[in-house]
């Protein structure tokens, strides 16, 4: 399985939303679109709070290398 981007995650979670509007779709499916959502928002989350890390330690080696000027 392929480590999705975060354009990927976000794209997939429209499209679950699209078939949970569907007023012909069944209770099963609505709750196992849901539960599936709900791990793919908490995996795209998790993409932010990463690139959130790395930011922070680029703009602090960034900061670090300013005062050794």
């Amino acid at each position: 399985m392929k480590n999705e981007t975060f354009e990927e995650k976000l794209e997939y979670s429209k499209t679950l939303l699209e078939k949970l509007m569907n007023p012909e779709i069944t209770l099963e499916e609505s709750v196992k679109l849901y539960e599936e959502g709900l791990h793919n928002i908490k995996e795209a989350q998790k993409l932010i709070e990463e690139a959130k890390t790395k930011i922070t330690i680029i703009e602090q080696a960034n900061q670090n290398s300013g005062e050794n000027l």
